[in-house]
């Protein structure tokens, strides 16, 4: 699925791929965030992505140019989830918002996991 935007000598045409890359590189720059999460639907087992597997921990839905953005995480033990997660929304948001030009519906965070960070 792709997302479109109409300019004056044509359209630019974004992949649901390269928003999910991009959003998950700002993800974890986030503060308390220890990366991104793939979860074994059936084992349950959550595992930790490597970086140049973000996104796989991002599921990114397009309706009608707006972006549903769906994280799968691992937060830093210690820290407030909540606080993380706000920190998370306002930054995504924000160059995602930017970095596409298509406005952002919802996103939501599954917490997946806490880790100790040496």
């Amino acid at each position: 699925m792709k997302g479109y935007i109409k300019t004056q000598v044509g359209n630019v045409s974004i992949d649901t791929e390269v928003i999910a890359q991009y959003a998950g590189s700002v993800a974890v720059e986030c503060f308390g965030i220890v990366g991104m999460a793939a979860v074994n639907v059936t084992d349950g087992i959550v595992k930790l992505l490597r970086k140049d597997k973000l996104t796989r921990g991002i599921n990114v839905t397009l309706k009608d140019n707006q972006l549903t953005l769906d994280f799968h995480v691992i937060v830093a033990y210690g820290v407030s989830i909540k606080t993380v997660c706000d920190n998370l929304i306002s930054n995504v948001k924000y160059k995602v918002e930017e970095f596409t030009g298509l406005g952002i519906e919802k996103i939501n965070i599954y917490v997946e996991g806490v880790r100790v960070i040496d």
